[in-house]
């Protein structure tokens, strides 16, 4: 096989493990939302590259336009608790400080009350999961954010798994040869999760970022 042949078939393999895991995103906040009753549900992914907060999942109010619109990483309730690290909970967003009303708007969608969560993996911040208005006093606040941290539990995992498939593709966009082929092999380990596969894939990774 050519080295043409061979990058164009683990470019395909990484495309479509970063296609997994954006349908993994989109059915956490699809379950989040069923869950919490709430109007609206999102996953936002940090790009340190530009230093914004980029909407990955979104279900229910600016489902059909959201994805893929970026906001600065400081924006309102996302920013802070992207910053901070710490869970949120707002009954009232208009009389909080850390709402961004501007940012909201610019969604098309300004809700009333919010829950926030940030997504971590290892020691870094990948993103932020929110649940918009859920129904008012309906449920225990605490139970609620035990939940919430289940879910961020697993779209933290997906979201690593997304930004390794990420660059794993940009790596194969310049490179070809043995860059290729290990992308090629960790693009397959990324669909297994027993103990020795994450360990190679983590050196795989470290690999494909020093090409």
């Amino acid at each position: 096989m050519t080295d043409d042949r061979l990058l164009a078939a683990a470019a395909a393999g990484a495309l479509g493990s970063e296609d997994e895991h954006r349908e993994l995103l989109k059915g956490i906040v699809e379950v989040a939302r069923a869950i919490f009753g709430s109007q609206a549900a999102s996953i936002f992914l940090y790009d340190e590259d530009t230093d914004e907060l980029v909407f990955e999942a979104v279900s229910g109010e600016g489902e059909d336009h959201l994805v893929g619109m970026r906001l600065p990483s400081s924006t309102g309730v996302a920013g802070w608790v992207l910053v901070t690290r710490q869970q949120l909970v707002l009954d009232d967003t208009e009389s909080d400080e850390r709402f961004g009303r501007g940012a909201a708007e610019s969604t098309g969608y300004v809700p009333k009350r919010l829950l926030a969560v940030p997504l971590l993996h290892e020691e870094s911040a990948l993103g932020v999961l929110e649940v918009l208005d859920p129904p008012a006093g309906s449920r225990d606040p605490l139970a609620d954010m035990e939940l919430l941290a289940l879910f961020a539990a697993q779209a933290s995992a997906a979201l690593a798994l997304l930004k390794r498939a990420r660059r794993a593709r940009a790596a194969l966009e310049g490179e070809s040869g043995a860059a290729a082929l290990v992308a090629r092999v960790a693009s397959l380990l990324e669909r297994r999760e027993d103990t020795s596969s994450l360990r190679l894939l983590e050196a795989l990774a470290e690999v494909l970022e020093t090409q």
